[in-house]
């Protein structure tokens, strides 16, 4: 065994942070980041899918929201189905995605009154992101605490909004 210092090297260290520089610069170009989706099928069926592109430069063994039903996806057909997007380590602590369908089930929330108060409680914590969710009725929330969110939605009967920043 041998402590991690054995392994360092100056020009591998170089490397390394020229990679690190490369990878912010082409995110920042590309604009890689979460896509979600929230979908009801002829039957009602509430259904939610959320992929990451993650964290640049993340740490080792680090593990998003996304995969964590819950936290940063959830569906139930009494209420909702939900997909998120931000620092997935606070929607993880919020058991964000599920909370909105239990304020829907327990408190009557609306799905946008719900989805604003789990983005409330994600501000207080000082995490950032949004949300996207549909209900058992058909009705969309999309909210957000960032300067903008990319989100959209299209409806059966040609209903469509398309949208960025919040005044949109």
């Amino acid at each position: 065994m041998v402590s991690n210092k054995y392994f360092y090297t100056p020009s591998r260290y170089e490397s390394m942070k020229q990679l690190q520089k490369q990878e912010r610069e082409r995110n920042k170009r590309d604009n890689m980041g979460t896509v979600g989706c929230v979908v009801m099928d002829t039957h009602g069926n509430l259904s939610a899918g959320t992929s990451t592109g993650g964290m640049t430069n993340k740490k080792f063994g680090r593990i998003g929201d996304a995969p964590v039903i819950g936290a940063g996806t959830y569906a139930n057909n009494k209420t909702c189905a939900v997909s998120c997007t931000g620092h997935g380590e606070y929607y993880i602590r919020l058991g964000f995605a599920r909370d909105i369908s239990a304020l829907m089930e327990y408190k009557n929330l609306s799905v946008t009154e719900a989805c604003r108060e789990e983005i409330r409680k994600l501000t207080e914590l000082g995490g950032d992101g949004g949300v996207i969710a549909l209900d058992a009725n058909g009705n969309v929330a999309m909210e957000f605490n960032t300067s903008g969110m990319f989100r959209g939605y299209c409806k059966s009967d040609g209903k469509k909004e398309i949208a960025i920043f919040e005044d949109n």
